[in-house]
């Protein structure tokens, strides 16, 4: 028996342009996903596998890893990506699904799924973790996508990540003298991240262009002023603006605000981060945005 953690994430930086390789600024949250196992030698060849969102169940599924089938489940698609992904655990383990044993796997989501705080990079790390495989091959089989959650959540701190021309990335320490200041509101909806990467693969794109998001995730970081660290987001944010075509979400929501707000990952949906003014609590709640979280409410550093 046995539990593992993995911690969410927040995109400070070079949402979109982190496919090709620009420098990623991101950290992680308090709340993630938990993993515990149970191995019994039975000869069933099984898998028990329940999954919980803040500790309510809502997957169930049994799962003969000798023929790969379901068995029984509640939800069959949710079933299937398991299978899947299991299948894969298999496939890169030198120990996992190798015998006879019948497995008990439980995963708790400690935040709304709809956060978008990585629900799928926590379970892939944790997967990984456990089968003592590359969490970064698991989850591009498994998955797709940049890389940059698995790194936060395999590392548990704050990183800078890149993942062309190969993965590499590095823990930093960004502690922000005026991280007080900021704030975190979430914009009530779930935003598709692979029908936004395929649309931001369908663009033409340059080099210098991802080199420029890769220059201004190691300004940003370095910030020593909230003035300075606004300025950079609000250039950061009109830049993809300008790229994708379409309107920051300061413009489609917070015209008025009178300080920066900027897209945390998939533009349209998820969080967003801004700073204390003001009223600010009351502006974003006319506006029916009452999720708003401080710095020490989410950061997990």
């Amino acid at each position: 028996m046995g539990e593992i953690f993995s911690p969410g994430k927040l995109m400070l930086t070079s949402e979109y342009f982190a496919i090709d390789g620009a420098l990623v600024l991101a950290v992680p949250t308090k709340l993630g996903q938990e993993f515990s196992f149970k191995e019994t030698n039975d000869g069933k060849s099984l898998i028990f596998w329940e999954a919980y969102h803040q500790n309510k169940l809502w997957l169930k599924a049994v799962i003969d890893y000798r023929n790969w089938r379901i068995l029984e489940t509640n939800i069959p698609t949710s079933a299937e990506f398991i299978l899947k992904t299991l299948k894969n655990v298999q496939l890169l383990s030198n120990t996992k699904f190798k015998n006879n044993f019948t497995y008990h796997l439980t995963t708790n989501l400690q935040f709304p799924a709809d956060y978008g705080l990585g629900s799928s990079s926590t379970l892939m790390n944790n997967l990984a973790e456990w089968a003592d495989v590359d969490p970064f091959y698991l989850n591009t089989i498994s998955l797709g996508g940049s890389g940059y959650d698995i790194a936060v959540a395999k590392e548990k701190s704050a990183v800078l990540y890149q993942n062309k021309p190969e993965i590499k990335y590095e823990k930093v320490n960004f502690n922000p003298s005026f991280k007080n200041e900021l704030i975190f509101i979430h914009l009530n909806q779930k935003q598709d991240s692979r029908e936004g990467i395929n649309f931001y693969r369908s663009k033409k794109k340059s080099q210098k262009l991802v080199d420029e998001f890769s220059d201004l995730t190691r300004k940003i970081l370095l910030c020593s002023e909230l003035e300075k660290f606004s300025d950079l987001l609000l250039i950061h944010e009109q830049k993809i603006a300008e790229f994708l075509e379409i309107p920051t979400v300061k413009d489609r929501f917070f015209a008025d605000c009178p300080v920066f707000v900027k897209s945390l990952g998939a533009w349209g949906g998820d969080f967003v981060m801004s700073s204390k003014f003001d009223g600010f609590k009351d502006y974003f709640w006319d506006k029916d945005f009452n999720t708003i979280f401080e710095w020490s409410d989410i950061i997990g550093l």
